[in-house]
């Protein structure tokens, strides 16, 4: 009877039953939130200080390798973006979490966020080293913001093309190689190349995928992994 009335409770409550599932990502969210509020109602010059201390740049990664690397997940330079956020961050990564578990999202998006950070700023030192930017240039570089949210989201939205089945997967694949990989290609930046080393690295983690459902029920009573 208590497991009836239960389960009948998380059916009239699904916001709650998918919040409860998807815990990482709701306080990921929730850090973002707090932190973009420091940024909106920061004077310029602490913005400036908050952003650039944060961030995973060659200046910080030299200085202070783990804690750049951990802060530069939990900030993003536009509050305004933070709506758009919000809605990536339940689309992609409340899904991936909710399919996969805490514990297997978690590894997917801490190696993507790392692997692809650290691949993009060693990209930036060797422009530098080898004279590939404007010396004018290779001071701002090795200090420019570089805050990792999208990594992360890449990194998610590479491991879920596991999660759909064909022809929809195809479709997936194509769409998201066509929306990482073309700015890339096309001239991008630094931060172009972190999220397709990010992709890539959702790809690579498909092993994480194993044992799990392609499609996992997402009714409000489905169990679904709370950990990995």
């Amino acid at each position: 009877m208590a497991t009836l009335l239960h389960r009948g409770t998380e059916r009239s409550r699904p916001v709650r039953s998918w919040v409860r599932s998807t815990p990482g990502t709701h306080i990921w969210l929730l850090i973002i939130a707090i932190t973009s509020l420091v940024i909106q109602f920061s004077t310029q010059g602490l913005e400036r200080f908050l952003l650039h201390r944060n961030s995973s740049n060659i200046h910080e990664l030299t200085r202070h390798p783990v804690q750049s690397l951990f802060t530069s997940a939990f900030w993003i330079e536009n509050p305004s973006s933070l709506l758009l956020y919000l809605v990536m961050f339940e689309v992609v990564h409340g899904t991936v979490e909710r399919w996969l578990g805490t514990l297997r999202w978690l590894c997917t998006v801490t190696v993507g966020h790392v692997v692809a950070t650290l691949i993009s700023q060693e990209y930036v030192l060797w422009s530098i080293q080898n004279q590939h930017l404007p010396k004018r240039l290779a001071h701002a570089m090795s200090h420019v913001v570089d805050i990792g949210v999208s990594y992360g989201l890449a990194a998610s939205a590479g491991i879920l093309v596991y999660r759909l089945p064909y022809p929809w997967r195809l479709l997936y694949l194509v769409g998201v190689l066509a929306f990482f990989g073309i700015p890339l290609a096309t001239g991008g930046t630094f931060t172009d190349l972190g999220h397709v080393t990010a992709l890539a690295i959702g790809f690579a983690c498909w092993p994480l995928t194993r044992g799990v459902p392609p499609r996992k029920s997402m009714a409000p009573n489905d169990p679904a992994g709370h950990s990995g």
